[in-house]
């Protein structure tokens, strides 16, 4: 099995970045994956510890920041993010989080909560689990679930972190308490990925145009993908080894 490919998503649901190669350090995300978050206006979350996806801003409920794309400049801090209906525009996300709001409120649905402010969450991230998570995704199981759908679809519905070949589909469901060697880094296998209704948008649109989580119902669930631990730190690039132990 090899790594195929490598993102991370600098803010919480607004924007992917293609990588070739990273650092995974022991007991953390991938570095600056969801290091910050847009707070709705009923969030309860300051940035001062970790907090549910529910007081943020996302694909589930605004499904057109799905088409976000973002690049990070690791040494200012700058995040430039496009989208095929907005000008492209760089930022600060907390120094400039009044810009940023502005930006994004056209693509969020008005009569929901709304966009309010930027937290931060260095190192930690605001992943979707309660511990610092990295996702791998199986290339086998999505074009399994391109099947179930009838349709061709992007990879990056998922919002993954690792993509990976070589394996059968879903096989990635039997590691769950495993450990695994990527590149020189060790993993842990902790979980099975529950889906929202994110996947169902179109990342290059925004447009909600294929029931994922129906397609996924077929088997009886709704999972995708598995979360890790990073065990020991290490380095990861495109074409490394991922070995099951």
């Amino acid at each position: 099995m090899r790594v195929t490919a490598l993102y991370r998503h600098p803010i919480k649901s607004h924007g992917r970045e293609a990588l070739e190669r990273i650092r995974l350090e022991a007991g953390q995300a991938m570095p600056n994956d969801r290091r910050w978050a847009v707070a709705h206006d009923s969030a309860k979350a300051d940035g001062t510890k970790w907090a549910p996806c529910a007081n943020f801003s996302r694909g589930a409920k605004a499904p057109q920041l799905m088409a976000i794309n973002a690049v990070l400049d690791d040494a200012t801090d700058m995040v430039t993010l496009t989208h095929p209906d907005r000008d492209p525009i760089t930022l600060h996300p907390v120094r400039d989080a009044d810009s940023l709001i502005s930006w994004v409120m056209p693509l969020v649905p008005q009569d929901r909560a709304l966009p309010a402010r930027v937290v931060e969450l260095v190192a930690r991230g605001f992943t979707d689990t309660p511990f610092a998570s990295v996702s791998l995704n199986n290339m086998a199981s999505h074009h399994a679930v391109e099947a179930l759908a009838q349709s061709a679809l992007s990879p990056l519905r998922w919002r993954g972190n690792i993509w990976f070949d070589g394996a059968a589909a879903w096989e990635e469901f039997e590691w769950i308490d495993r450990d695994l060697r990527l590149g020189s880094a060790m993993l842990r296998v902790k979980e099975r990925i529950t889906r929202c209704k994110a996947t169902t948008a179109n990342p290059e649109t925004g447009e909600s145009d294929v029931d994922t989580l129906r397609a996924l119902n077929i088997l009886g669930h709704q999972d995708f993908g598995i979360y890790v631990e990073v065990t020991q730190s290490g380095d990861v690039a495109l074409g490394d080894q991922l070995e099951l132990l």
